[in-house]
């Protein structure tokens, strides 16, 4: 057999191989991984609507960025809790997950929210939107929020 015959033989042999050693995509998020978020979500709205910023704020990542409407973002978790707590008081918080994916340590989680915010000596506010968080796996199994962003489905306020 020539040469020639035999590397074109043996070349798609060599392609399979090569195929075969590259790493499998990570698998997707487990069920317990989704109830983790939801939980998570759960516990950011209660520790919201009871003023407790520091609970609200330990589900960010140190190094995290809250990316509100309407401002500068905000980065890493004590700044996150010192703008949660600067903001007017807020009652009557939902969150709702509409879709939870990921791959491996990733996920995110898109969804709508509804509350009612009350500025000093002002009128009470209800406002509605829409937030996409980005979660990291820590290396414990816990889930942090990487990035948060959030904006209202209302139209902004006249100037």
């Amino acid at each position: 057999m020539s040469t020639r015959v035999r590397a074109l033989c043996t070349f798609p042999l060599v392609i399979l191989s090569l195929s075969a050693c590259q790493a499998a995509p990570p698998a997707g998020l487990s069920d317990a991984d989704k109830a983790a978020l939801r939980q998570n979500d759960e516990v950011f709205a209660t520790s919201a609507n009871a003023k407790n910023f520091a609970a609200a704020a330990v589900l960010y990542q140190d190094d995290a960025s809250l990316l509100p409407p309407n401002g500068p973002a905000v980065q890493g978790r004590q700044q996150i809790q010192k703008w949660m707590s600067d903001n007017p008081p807020i009652s009557d918080f939902k969150i709702e997950p509409v879709d939870i994916d990921g791959r491996g340590d990733l996920a995110y989680v898109r969804g709508n929210y509804s509350l009612t915010m009350t500025p000093p000596n002002g009128a009470a506010i209800h406002d509605r939107g829409k937030f996409l968080e980005l979660w990291r796996k820590q290396a414990d199994g816990t889930w942090k929020i990487r990035w948060d962003i959030f904006n209202s489905d209302l139209p902004a306020a006249a100037p």
